[in-house]
């Protein structure tokens, strides 16, 4: 368009003005996630998926035989302020008794946890997991079940036995549907814990699945993705 018209059209040039404005503020923003990351070939959690794993679970066998190697948490807190490296995501349950960063006796920095009642991954989870891959290097996605869930005991109330539930906690149980409902219809002689499974099982395949950051990095052999079940009585977790 002619400088004459844009003259003419004030209203058009301040669109032009605030849509530069907005272009501007996205690749700053997206920058600053990239500078945060600081992710390289010499970055601390530049390791294989496999020795991500090995760490996390002999973490938690120095966490179930109560032999933490975490306890000083304000070790390394200054150079924390910079950037962030975790060796694993964890897809965890909002539940008060599963806490990741103890579970596998990992310090503060390194797990990119997600938490939520029942431990799925929906819209919201999926985009901050692939932030964790794509920015963070994070080389492992663990999805954490853990034993009693009461999300997935609710869930099966209302799907196999017809039960309310108040506010929006139906939209909970309408997210962990899929696994859940799978081992409803296997008939297991212990629901609850086939549930727990099933919708671990659920969720690892849904991250697995998701195009093109997820899936593009385990095909490449960057990224592993794996499920278990956290025993909260013996402090153990079991890989599925």
């Amino acid at each position: 368009m002619c400088d004459r018209c844009d003259r003419a059209s004030p209203l058009l040039s301040r669109r032009r003005a605030l849509g530069g404005s907005l272009a501007m503020a996205g690749a700053t923003s997206l920058a600053s996630w990239r500078a945060a990351a600081a992710v390289g070939p010499g970055a601390p959690n530049a390791i294989g998926p496999s020795a991500a794993l090995a760490r996390i679970m002999q973490g938690n066998e120095r966490y179930a035989a109560n032999i933490s190697a975490n306890r000083d948490y304000s070790a390394g807190r200054a150079e924390r302020a910079d950037a962030q490296y975790p060796i694993a995501a964890v897809v965890g349950c909002a539940d008060s008794r599963v806490s990741p960063e103890l579970i596998f006796d990992q310090g503060p920095g390194q797990l990119f946890v997600v938490r939520v009642a029942g431990n799925f991954v929906n819209g919201a989870g999926i985009a901050s997991l692939e932030y964790a891959v794509k920015y963070l290097g994070v080389p492992l996605i663990v999805v954490l079940g853990h034993s009693n869930c009461g999300a997935i005991s609710a869930a099966i109330k209302v799907l196999a036995e017809g039960a309310t539930l108040p506010g929006r906690l139906l939209d909970l149980v309408a997210d962990l549907k899929p696994g859940v409902q799978a081992a409803i219809d296997r008939k297991p002689e212990n629901l609850l814990a086939a549930a727990i499974s099933s919708n671990v099982t659920y969720n690892v395949g849904q991250l697995q699945g998701d195009e093109p950051i997820i899936s593009g990095t385990v095909a490449r052999g960057e990224l592993k993705v794996v499920g278990g079940i956290y025993d909260i009585a013996t402090g153990k977790f079991g890989l599925l």
